[in-house]
């Protein structure tokens, strides 16, 4: 199975040992073009965040000779605003008193280091669960197959079209099903986005039993050798007993038909929702076996600090995050680019 959307730099150099004509010096020149041009489009989705956070940290730090109890509580008032969460601030708070008390915080650019480590090993430690990456699936098995999941209105519908894409662009065949077969239109959409994808679409007409459906995706998905199976679920039926049974029988026979799948449970949240959305996914992961997050419209809030929030309650690495409208603007989640985003 040729997965491999989340290349490592051994992986993306290896086609000069093929033998093409690019050298290793101009492929590591292009490596290095991509990771800045990441770097900015990451800078830039999380600018209303760090506008925030740099803009009040300045200002409440402003005059003032040590970081006293009146200092903390404006920066837990501060770190709240950003949608952080409770549990996370008081983590923070805590880190930042004990360098403190040790002497080790004294000026604003200390308290900004201390404050990234802490948040870099919040989503470092959630990265221990779920699946932080597909390739620790066993390369043979094909169909790899990644089910999505999402109260309706997240941006669910464009994160499969976006992973479309980007799955494909990496050579890979891609196959998506369209089994939300409840909500109205749900089809047509993904059959739009997977036009503008270029890749193939197993749909039905709406009311047709989602597990029907991923059947015949999955049939389809071995007959043609797909690499990949996207496929898309209900955002909601008319109660959870029905969402969870549905979500059930298509677990389970997908597992039938391919081996350990689903492999990948990805769960859709909006993170313009803050607090709300986290509220949702915890009611949802009660009803599937999540393994990771998919963090949508990161561009469009000053409360980008959810991420952390997300990775702190739920304990799942987040995989791949939403900064803006177009085909290519999903991208793979870098704890390390995000923290310093907040703060450079």
């Amino acid at each position: 199975m040729a997965v491999f959307w989340r290349r490592s730099k051994e992986d993306k150099f290896s086609s000069s040992v093929l033998g093409l004509d690019k050298s290793l010096e101009e492929l590591k020149a292009q490596e290095e073009a991509v990771e800045r041009e990441i770097g900015v489009r990451f800078s830039r989705a999380v600018e209303k965040t760090r506008y925030s956070i740099n803009t009040r940290l300045d200002g409440i730090f402003e005059g003032r000779k040590q970081i006293d109890d009146a200092f903390l509580e404006e920066l837990e008032e501060l770190l709240i605003s950003t949608d952080i969460g409770v549990a996370t601030t008081f983590r923070v708070l805590d880190a930042v008193r004990r360098g403190v008390s040790r002497q080790e915080i004294t000026e604003l650019g200390a308290l900004k280091t201390a404050m990234k480590k802490e948040l870099l090993s919040i989503l470092r430690h959630s990265e221990e669960r779920g699946v932080n990456d597909e390739r620790s699936v066993d390369d043979e098995i094909k169909p790899y197959v990644l089910m999505v999941v999402g109260v309706n209105g997240v941006g669910k519908t464009t994160t499969i079209g976006k992973l479309a894409q980007r799955i494909k662009s990496e050579g890979n065949d891609v196959l998506i099903c369209a089994a939300d077969t409840f909500r109205a239109a749900a089809s047509d959409q993904l059959e739009i986005w997977a036009e503008r994808a270029g890749v193939q679409i197993v749909q039905q007409k709406q009311g047709t039993d989602p597990a029907a459906v991923l059947f015949d995706a999955l049939a389809a998905a071995k007959a043609r050798e797909s690499d990949v199976l996207i496929v898309d679920t209900a955002g909601r039926l008319h109660n959870k007993s029905n969402l969870m049974a549905e979500l059930e029988k298509m677990k389970r026979i997908s597992g039938r038909e391919v081996p350990g799948a689903p492999h990948e449970t990805l769960l859709v949240i909006d993170a313009v929702t803050g607090q709300n959305g986290l509220e949702q996914a915890r009611q949802f992961m009660k009803t599937a076996e999540v393994t990771g997050i998919v963090l949508t419209k990161l561009d469009g809030t000053a409360k980008g600090g959810i991420a952390v929030a997300i990775a702190q309650e739920l304990n799942l690495p987040i995989r791949y995050v939403g900064i803006g409208e177009q085909v290519d603007d999903l991208m793979v989640f870098d704890p390390e680019r995000y923290v310093n985003g907040l703060f450079n």
